[in-house]
């Protein structure tokens, strides 16, 4: 990778989050080679939906920043094949997200669908993500992923071969009498889906969310890393989602025209 790589930035809560302007200071720490391209609205919750069939539009906010009436993954493919076709991004790095995306929500997430997209693209993929407490207080405290963010993006650029895996990164929640630091953890499986019906207080309306974390939250994963020990989580994706042991064991058990 070249010392001024080409820095692609999107995001799911739409352009004018502040969690991309954060992004975009850390990126320029890192490159002169900055573009932004990203949602016109929030897509929290999108994943890695296409807007297949219906026409989309392009507005250039300002230099190298541009703004799509889609979803990320619709940002990273017209970036990547018509904005910067000429020369295609080396990294795409998504958020910073309002809120982390820990666990199974991964397959849900806008954030890491920009970051996926992004290496299916051929570039090095990184979602980033600032916890928030939920519950709490309603501003968002950004100085962990502020802080940390630009040295978190250049380990990873050092480290990373090839392009069978992308990156999801999640910031705690900033503790003023020490430092965070830094693992490597999977994400966490539950037993079921976290997602599930939830009532309105609107007679006939409801919502779909998560009411609560699922219990227990397994040692060494992200959700455990991150609420209770405070730890800035870095979880390497795989590309390839194929169950190898799964292949090997079903090799010649199906059959056809036979009865078990």
């Amino acid at each position: 990778m070249s010392k001024d790589p080409r820095i692609l930035i999107s995001n799911d809560d739409g352009i004018n989050a502040v969690g991309i302007k954060h992004l975009q200071e850390i990126a320029a720490q890192i490159s002169d080679d900055v573009w932004v391209v990203a949602p016109q609205d929030n897509q929290s919750g999108a994943g890695h939906r296409f807007t297949l069939g219906t026409e989309l539009s392009l507005e250039q906010i300002e230099n190298n920043i541009f703004a799509i009436d889609g979803t990320p993954a619709d940002c990273v493919v017209i970036a990547c094949t018509h904005i910067l076709k000429d020369k295609k991004p080396d990294i795409i790095l998504s958020g910073i997200n309002h809120g982390q995306n820990l666990g199974d929500i991964i397959h849900c997430s806008g954030t890491l669908a920009a970051a996926r997209e992004g290496a299916l693209q051929g570039a090095l993929g990184i979602g980033l993500s600032q916890a928030y407490d939920y519950m709490g207080s309603t501003d968002i405290n950004w100085d962990c992923a502020i802080d940390h963010g630009a040295d978190i993006v250049r380990a990873l650029i050092k480290e990373h071969h090839g392009n069978g895996t992308y990156y999801n990164v999640n910031f705690p929640i900033a503790e003023q009498e020490r430092e965070p630091n830094v693992q490597i953890v999977p994400h966490q499986r539950f037993s079921t889906s976290p997602f599930s019906h939830y009532a309105s207080k609107n007679e006939g309306k409801f919502f779909v969310t998560i009411p609560k974390t699922p219990l227990p939250l397994d040692e060494g994963h992200d959700f455990h890393a991150l609420h209770h020990e405070h730890s800035i989580i870095v979880t390497p994706l795989l590309l390839q989602q194929s169950d190898a042991i799964m292949s090997q064991k079903l090799q010649g058990k199906i059959k056809l025209g036979r009865k078990n």
